[in-house]
């Protein structure tokens, strides 16, 4: 039976290619629990020819039956999943000393992604107490035994990668009922796993334009991937066009390292932005939305001599006057003339460095991001392609995206939102992708959603709350997901969409720096008023402070920044944790509440109030308000706070008898009241608060 099983090792390995790593943390003359992913009917066999014969499989009765010539190579405890005593079974099994491998989601995965974990397992993790180990299984998914049907060119033979994770112990409150402690463990789990899931999909080195490569060969050339008003492209039609691009700019760009990018969401910004990483550039990707001294500052910061940008952009934009600006300083190339100036040797060898899948040429695989801080100059945010790939990756272990999917984005690529989540998220993950090049047409984009069929949708509360008034309740019909960042999603908002369409927003959060995914409510994972759990990968520490509640949130993981570029200064590295500036506070089933930003907190008579707190306060009395409290000095009591608002109506005191219903406190109430038709908003759809700021401020000295 040895040399059968030997032999039978020695074919499937080769003709999987499969790689093994981590098997030698587990000791199997010892008890423990081995909970691998399931992708395919041919998970068990390989784990069986990989695993030491001491090793017992959970096997459901109606499979022992089917597979019994195969199963007689190994030990195995059949369960019937219909019997309430099988658990027992199970826990009998372990106590006996014996590795025991059980899969936790019970069934096979049809999305790619995790399914649900049975309070089961847990239960009998707690039960025993034994080391568990998780086992993570990729590529099999792509076999033809897998129940994934809707994937492109799966394989007979796929490559196989089987990761075995570090063992940890079951953590559990015994004060807990016992229903309640299997909850916490199943979740665990699935934590664990997506964690294990997350890792072994990491690579040390990661250039993005190698990584479309590879997805390109993954969903097929004619995969029609990217889309936009104008035209639709396959991943053949965009490599090709990068590849031919690349060779047209890199003559253009000697001795350059950071080159400024000024497009809109549309695939000639894609092609450019990949054309960049092919020969090495770093894309500087500008904020087209914000003034012409904070872009000339940005060139400066991330010190680019060439912006690249398009003539029909700045026609349609009207950035004439911004672009006569960036002449007298630098060099600028339009897309336009570039394309005009291709000629056949051009595209022939482009076709050939497609044929030959050349990869990207050496460069700092960076790209480069300003934030709309309230520094007086941009700041530069240095991500490189790693953190890129990993924020994408640790979004694919939480949750299911498929070949089926179609992402629609309007969200601009210049806000790592729409650059990551909402652009190289589809690309390199091989979904659809429709790009869209304004978030603002309210009325527009509900349509074209429903008209694409689209079923997963970016965007900030700010947006998705506009297109909510304005969209007929079907237009939303085809949507699976809608995922709100950015900024804090409101009550009233979340309500309409459920109400309307049924829809049910999943609400993250993150920051630029953090490229940008920090945390994410998954349909598997989900708590109303909470911004989800953090994403694998992310480790956190909550730093108190005095007055408030909760605690200032400081992470690490492979998905934080490498550092910033200041202007004048050059680069800062990051630090080891990361402060990511906001008040937070974590429950006990780990969902993140984000309570405010750190500076968004006035000190009135010594006292730390919290001014999202009186926002708040201010659509709970008064709903459909526009409110942005922001905070000035006051030499009597250190700071006092000015509302900004939206409704003429609103007076002093008629606030002042809504804060007293409401049992609030009186130190949140503004002292003073500015009626604006409408606040300012950054490109991102965020409150611009620096510019309301700077207007209360402005109002001090009238």
């Amino acid at each position: 039976m040895k040399v059968i099983l030997a032999i039978l090792r020695w074919i499937v390995f080769r003709l999987f290619r499969a790689r093994i790593s981590g098997l030698d943390r587990l000791d199997p003359s010892k008890p423990a629990l081995l909970l691998p992913n399931h992708v395919s009917l041919l998970d068990g066999l390989f784990l069986m020819l990989v695993l030491p014969p001491e090793v017992v499989f959970v096997v459901n009765t109606d499979i022992a039956k089917r597979f019994a010539s195969l199963l007689r190579f190994c030990n195995i405890v059949t369960v019937d999943p219909q019997n309430p005593y099988s658990v027992r079974h199970m826990i009998k099994t372990v106590r006996k000393g014996s590795p025991l491998v059980v899969f936790p989601e019970g069934r096979i995965t049809t999305t790619g992604g995790m399914m649900k974990i049975y309070g089961g397992v847990g239960y009998i993790a707690l039960k025993t107490g034994v080391p568990i180990h998780p086992v993570v299984i990729n590529g099999l998914e792509r076999s033809k035994l897998s129940y994934m049907h809707e994937l492109p060119r799966r394989r007979l033979f796929p490559r196989v990668d089987i990761a075995f994770g570090k063992s940890y112990r079951m953590d559990s409150d015994p004060g807990l009922p016992i229903k309640a402690r299997k909850e916490q463990a199943a979740a665990q789990i699935g934590r664990m796993l997506g964690r294990e899931l997350f890792e072994s999909r990491m690579k040390p080195d990661v250039n993005l334009f190698d990584e479309l490569i590879e997805a390109a060969a993954r969903g097929g050339s004619d995969f029609p991937v990217c889309e936009d008003p104008s035209q639709k492209i396959g991943y053949k039609q965009l490599l090709l066009a990068s590849y031919v691009l690349g060779r047209k700019l890199y003559p253009r760009l000697p001795n350059e390292t950071n080159v400024a990018l000024l497009m809109p969401n549309a695939i000639g910004h894609v092609v450019a932005l990949f054309a960049l990483i092919r020969i090495g550039k770093a894309p500087a990707i500008l904020n087209f939305s914000s003034g012409q001294r904070q872009l000339l500052d940005a060139c400066e910061t991330a010190s680019a001599r060439t912006v690249v940008t398009s003539r029909q952009f700045v026609e349609k934009a009207k950035l004439h006057k911004l672009v006569e600006l960036f002449e007298e300083r630098y060099e600028v190339l339009y897309l336009e003339d570039l394309k005009g100036s291709v000629r056949f040797a051009d595209k022939l060898k482009g076709l050939i460095d497609y044929r030959l899948k050349r990869p990207a040429l050496p460069g700092p695989n960076e790209v480069i991001l300003f934030t709309s801080g309230s520094e007086s100059k941009p700041k530069g945010v240095v991500l490189s392609h790693r953190n890129i790939f990993a924020n994408i990756q640790q979004a694919r272990s939480v949750i299911d995206f498929t070949p089926k999917d179609k992402v629609f984005n309007a969200m601009p690529m210049f806000h790592s939102f729409g650059l990551t989540a909402g652009t190289l998220l589809p690309i390199l993950s091989g979904m659809k992708l429709f790009l869209y090049p304004s978030p603002l047409h309210y009325k527009v984009i509900p349509e074209l959603v429903y008209n694409n069929n689209a079923t997963i949708l970016f965007g900030t509360p700010t947006f998705l709350a506009a297109y909510g008034r304005v969209a007929h309740p079907y237009d939303f019909y085809s949507l699976r997901y809608a995922v709100a960042g950015a900024e804090k999603l409101k009550d009233e908002v979340r309500q309409l969409w459920y109400d309307k369409f049924g829809i049910r927003i999943l609400e993250g959060y993150g920051t630029t720096e953090t490229a940008p995914v920090l945390a994410l409510n998954t349909p598997l994972a989900f708590k109303k008023g909470t911004v989800g759990r953090l994403l694998p990968g992310i480790d956190c520490v909550l730093e108190k402070i005095p007055g408030i509640a909760g605690g200032s949130l400081f992470v690490r993981g492979p998905n934080v920044m490498k550092g910033y570029l200041l202007h004048g200064q050059g680069f800062v590295p990051c630090p080891d944790w990361y402060d990511c500036g906001d008040v937070v506070d974590i429950d006990g089933d780990g969902f993140v509440t984000v309570l405010s930003r750190r500076k968004r907190f006035a000190k009135i008579a010594g006292e730390m109030v919290s001014l999202n707190a009186v926002e708040e306060l201010i659509e709970s009395c008064f709903p459909g308000i526009q409110a942005a409290a922001v905070n000035v000095p006051d030499s009597r009591k250190g700071e006092r706070i000015v509302l900004f608002h939206s409704s003429p109506q609103l007076a002093h005191s008629i606030m002042k008898e809504g804060f007293k219903s409401l049992g609030a406190s009186p130190l949140l109430l503004p002292s003073q009241l500015r009626y604006t038709e409408k606040l300012p908003l950054l490109g991102s759809g965020k409150t611009d608060y620096v510019t309301l700021k700077q207007w209360a401020e402005a109002g001090m000295e009238d």
